[in-house]
């Protein structure tokens, strides 16, 4: 029969190196949906009872979909069976239903999943709420940014982040995105103001998108051009007013930014054989999509109807990442832990409220603001709003017996496991714990969370049943804590005990701690972390039970203390005084009137890991001193770095790595680039008198070009000191997925100086050779120490 539609063409590209065949390419790109289609869908799916959204989310949907004519059709079923046309999925006490259709990329946002929000990022993943309609929940929530610019930044580093890890955009090229990208609309809410809009965003498939623009962006174009180009394309260029109608504006913008896109591939189809350009185009344009429209609770079984909808979507995610294609550990822990809690929350287990339940458990995922910590425990006094103690009192409710073992019981289940001991249960509490600070101190996550791997605060007076003691001064706690009360002093415990974990002042110490000096992170013993805690929170433990106070007093979640990376001047000047006083943790000292201990000169000492541990066991740390004092220390491991007493275990940061104390390399690329600073009062010797232009054409004679190129190498090298500098000093900030430079941009980067520093010490040989006095020798011993290797 004949067709008016043109046949799908086949090609074969150049990509990089690689021929490759790109087949089923469609010769016309999709139109965008006309206001007809928009209005038509708006009104078929309010009309359907089983799905319960706004308007201006079925105006999202459509203005994504090129299929909307079939959406309609899809909405509009018999009044009897309303979702008859529609793909259900049962979850846990849920049942998702949802469209399977083809939208456009520049429609679709990159939204927060565990994988990605498990991972020490720079820029935090908005607050997330649930909606409701009439009482009932609906598919969709509510993403709540601090402002436009906060959006735009996660847009590009979840993009950024997610190419760092892996890409499909070979694959992609060769036969576009097969698979279904799992999606629901979202409302985006500002703090500051910003009027709100609705778009669709992806929680699963987050590659399959990131490689879509990797693709779009072209063949080696790096994981920041594939970023940037999505950004821009979904939220224009940066700066652009945010003032009424932004929603309505921004796809206005998209669709423009798709006329322009599409008339390229016009003009491309047009030539005599379309290349690649056509390919990258066609094969990105649109992707296959599943898109979450209507959510309904199962009777007896479900979560608030706020929570019900994420909630299953997250069910969804997990089942297949946890179960099937996993995440890395510190995610899927999260999912196994607030899955088990969820499921107990469905239950209905008469022992605990379900509204209660329910406040742990938006504590748990972060959906319940730190600041709201009084209003959900109450109390009298009420517990203050802040990190440390939402740490605690989440510890406190998931450490009660009976739901501890509920909790254990329903984990191994999701896990698959048999058994599950406390340093598993810990291995779980850790990365929802260390929520608040994360990006804060993400130079020390790994250690703290290998030290929840080794039952971090888990005593076995913590996991056996308290309530915690609010305070503004936990050293108020010590005398009630050694008097008998235990809620006072495994407040203490955990309080102390988070704190010392999260500043890696407490962690799971290894065999060649205990070769070193204590101001190189040495132990005096081996202990495990909750083993530690249940020394320092013993009642008749003063030293333990202040070392604890004192720590729980001092942590701040806005950073890190100078114990654990120490603070190095690159300039030689002293730091400014800063207005609040310096984030260090102190050695305590019972025999002192504040209890801190100083040396000779009245400096307080700052404390470190190895005083942690004496204070958790003071007899034992003491007979193993007085051992090693005629036994000598313990024998180091031979792969131990000469100068690096305690060697780094699963990505650990030595204080020894950042303070600098590592000799001097005589690696003559690093000595060649070490001093790139001008220092002040250099700038008149270094900088030459450069002439001035000639008037007449002629080029300039060779040795005052010379002088212009000679002034051109020293300030690009100059320039790329400067640009290291800036590299290493933005590097704690970067999240730890995404490299502060490439390794394949080292590499070449690495291949550039070496054939300039060659070049450079062959100039200077000739030089020498040619211009040095008689007698002199031709290099002298600082040049031969900079070329040595």
């Amino acid at each position: 029969m004949a067709t008016d539609k043109p046949a799908a063409l086949s090609i074969d590209v150049s990509w990089g190196t690689e021929t490759i065949r790109v087949s089923n390419i469609s010769s016309q790109l999709p139109p965008d949906s006309t206001d007809d289609h928009v209005a038509a869908v708006t009104a078929a799916g309010g009309a359907n009872p089983t799905t319960r959204l706004p308007d201006a989310s079925w105006r999202a949907i459509t203005r994504a979909t090129t299929q909307a004519a079939s959406l309609e059709v899809l909405l509009s079923a018999e009044t009897d069976a309303p979702s008859a046309l529609l793909t259900a999925e049962n979850v846990e006490g849920a049942t998702l239903r949802s469209v399977v259709t083809r939208v456009l990329l520049s429609e679709l946002f990159p939204g927060p999943q565990p994988r990605t929000g498990m991972e020490v990022s720079e820029v935090p993943d908005p607050q997330t709420h649930g909606v409701t309609h009439e009482g009932r929940p609906a598919a969709i929530l509510q993403y709540r940014y601090e402002n436009l610019k906060h959006l735009r930044n996660h847009v590009w580093q979840t993009i950024h982040a997610t190419l760092s890890l892996n890409s499909y955009t070979t694959s992609i090229l060769t036969r576009s995105v097969t698979r279904n990208l799992i999606t629901h609309p979202v409302e985006i809410l500002f703090e500051d103001g910003t009027e709100p809009m609705h778009v669709l965003v992806v929680r699963d498939g987050i590659t399959r998108l990131a490689s879509a623009w990797a693709l779009l962006a072209g063949y080696g174009a790096d994981a920041a051009q594939a970023a940037t180009l999505a950004t821009e394309a979904l939220l224009g260029a940066a700066g652009a007013p945010t003032g009424p109608g932004l929603g309505d504006r921004l796809a206005v913008d998209r669709a423009r930014w798709r006329a322009e896109l599409r008339k390229e591939f016009d003009d491309e189809m047009k030539g005599a054989a379309p290349g690649l350009r056509v390919a990258q185009i066609a094969q990105s344009y649109v992707v296959p999509a599943q898109i979450a429209i209507g959510v309904e609770g199962h009777a007896g079984r479900f979560l608030s109807a706020e929570d019900l909808f994420d909630d299953a979507v997250r069910s969804v995610l997990a089942s297949v990442h946890v179960e099937f294609k996993p995440w890395d550990d510190a995610a899927q822990n999260v999912e196994v832990i607030t899955r088990a809690l969820k499921r107990i929350i469905q239950q209905g287990d008469p022992r605990w409220s379900r509204a209660e339940l329910q406040a742990v458990y938006g504590l748990a995922v972060g959906r319940t603001p730190v600041g709201e910590l009084p209003q959900i425990f109450g109390g009298d006094p009420a517990p203050p709003g802040t990190a440390l103690w939402r740490a605690v009192y989440l510890i406190s409710a998931l450490t009660q017996p009976d739901l501890l073992e509920l909790l254990k019981d329903e984990a191994k289940r999701i896990k698959g496991g048999k058994r599950m001991g406390m340093k598993g249960f810990g291995e779980l509490l850790g990365p929802i714990t260390d929520l608040p600070w994360r990006v804060k101190k993400k130079l020390v996550t790994k250690q703290a969370r290998n030290a929840w791997n080794n039952g971090g605060v888990l005593s076995n007076d913590v996991t056996q049943g308290w309530t915690p003691r609010p305070t503004d001064d936990f050293t108020k706690l010590i005398t009630p804590a050694m008097n008998g009360d235990a809620d006072a002093r495994l407040t203490l415990a955990v309080a102390g005990g988070v704190a010392l974990i999260a500043d890696k002042l407490l962690t799971r110490n290894v065999g060649s701690s205990l070769g070193a000096v204590k101001e190189k992170g040495g132990v005096p013993f081996r202990s495990d972390v909750n083993k530690v805690i249940d020394g320092l929170s013993r009642p008749n433990n003063e030293l333990g039970l202040w070392t604890l106070a004192v720590a729980a007093n001092t942590f701040r979640g806005d950073g890190l203390p100078q114990n654990s990376v120490p603070k190095q001047s690159l300039t030689g000047k002293q730091p400014a005084a800063a207005a609040e006083p310096p984030y260090v943790y102190f050695q305590v000292d019972l025999d002192a009137p504040d209890r801190i201990a100083r040396d000779a000169d009245g400096v307080p000492v700052p404390l470190y890991e190895w005083d942690v541990v004496v204070a958790s066991d003071p007899g034992r740390a003491a007979k193993v001193v007085s051992m090693s004092a005629v036994t000598g220390p313990a024998p180091v491991p031979a792969a131990t770095a000469p100068n690096d007493a305690s060697a780094p275990v699963e990505g650990d940061v030595s204080a020894n790595d950042i303070s600098g104390d590592t000799p001097l390399t005589s690696d003559p690329l690093t000595t060649l680039f070490r001093y790139g600073a001008v220092q002040e009062g250099e700038e008149a010797s270094h900088a030459l008198p450069l002439p001035a232009p000639r008037a007449e054409d002629a080029p300039a004679p060779p040795s005052q070009r010379a002088a212009v190129h000679r002034e051109a190498l020293r300030l690009g090298v100059q320039g790329a000191r400067d640009a290291l500098d800036h590299l290493h000093a933005l590097e704690p900030e970067v999240g730890e997925h995404t490299p502060i430079v490439p390794v394949h941009q080292l590499d070449e980067l690495h291949k550039l100086l070496v054939g300039i520093l060659t070049d450079v010490e062959n100039l200077r040989r000739r030089t020498v050779e040619s211009h040095a006095p008689e007698g002199d020798e031709p290099e002298t011993d600082e040049s031969q120490e900079t070329v040595s290797g």
